[in-house]
């Protein structure tokens, strides 16, 4: 498979299939500027016709939606897709079968400048060089009725990641906060108790942190300067890539890892459908390089997690 050209791929989970353990093209999204990942849907930002469902990726791969051409990015969930829209509007879309986008936005918010909330308090207006979704001017949005969560302007606020339970905030100058629910130890305040509001996490004070990330139940910050990699939360299936009882001993958790290098991709955790892209079904607590992307001549670009499943943008070497 040598020179296959680039673009996104999907393993793991196909619905109506069950484990996807090669990797398969996700079928006309190959000018797609991203892929937001769902329980049953994949929305393409970019590609394919606005609003309804694009070609089948191989192998019977979550059904595509194509977003509208003026949508910046995306954030979905199993009702509802929340759109980014040029440089001023926030819409929740119902998403139906097929899927395809309902006739009319359940929810729309403007981002203009100089606007106040109901309390008196002026909106601030959308920055050009705004962060991902789920962030926007103001707070946060999720994908479900009551789309919309403020946040306070004084966490300066960089960077959201949400998990299912709760949600890891990165804000300016490196320092990281976490709120929701606990039990699992994926807010890393040393406890199982749940946080309503925003709370520093003081293990990593002083560690100026450049990246963050959540899993269902863990979450994840990567240091600025040095790359270092934190992990902590749910260890259930090995996915902070540290021992765990369930995975250790498994063929899958002692195999050799192979050296790293430039566009590498390195998965761990649980495997049941293939979704760390080993072609096999099983969970390792340790990276393990995911190697068929440089035989086919491809570097990877971006990775994105989905439900039971990764998307990956792979573009020639």
């Amino acid at each position: 498979m040598a020179g296959r050209g680039g673009g996104w791929f999907h393993v793991g989970f196909r619905p109506g299939a069950g484990a996807g353990l090669e990797p398969a093209r996700v079928g006309g999204a190959g000018a797609a500027q991203a892929v937001r990942p769902s329980w049953s849907f994949v929305g393409v930002v970019g590609g394919g016709s606005p609003g309804t469902p694009l070609p089948p990726s191989a192998g019977a791969a979550p059904p595509l939606l194509a977003l509208p051409g003026d949508c910046r990015d995306a954030l979905p969930s199993e009702t509802h897709v929340v759109l980014l829209r040029g440089a001023a509007q926030l819409e929740a879309w119902p998403v139906g079968a097929g899927p395809a986008l309902g006739e009319r936005p359940d929810w729309r918010r403007e981002l203009r400048a100089g606007e106040e909330e109901e309390d008196g308090v002026p909106r601030p207006g959308p920055d050009p060089a705004a962060p991902p979704l789920p962030l926007v001017p103001g707070g946060y949005v999720v994908p479900r009725p009551g789309f919309f969560r403020p946040l306070s302007p004084a966490l300066r606020a960089r960077r959201l990641a949400l998990g299912h339970e709760h949600a890891v905030l990165l804000a300016a100058g490196g320092d990281l906060f976490t709120w929701g629910a606990g039990r699992h130890g994926q807010l890393g305040h040393g406890g199982l108790e749940d946080e309503a509001e925003p709370r520093p996490v003081e293990a990593l004070q002083g560690v100026p942190v450049g990246q963050v990330a959540a899993g269902g139940w863990h979450s994840a910050a990567l240091s600025e300067a040095a790359g270092d990699l934190y992990v902590w939360g749910w260890n259930e299936s090995g996915q902070l890539a540290l021992p765990s009882k369930k995975v250790s001993g498994s063929p899958a958790a002692a195999a050799e890892a192979h050296p790293g290098g430039t566009g590498d991709l390195y998965t761990w955790g649980w495997g049941k459908y293939g979704q760390l892209g080993h072609g096999a079904t099983t969970a390792s607590d340790r990276p393990r390089k995911v190697c068929c992307f440089q035989s086919w001549g491809l570097g990877v670009r971006d990775v994105v997690c989905g439900p039971w499943a990764t998307f990956v943008l792979a573009l020639p070497l």
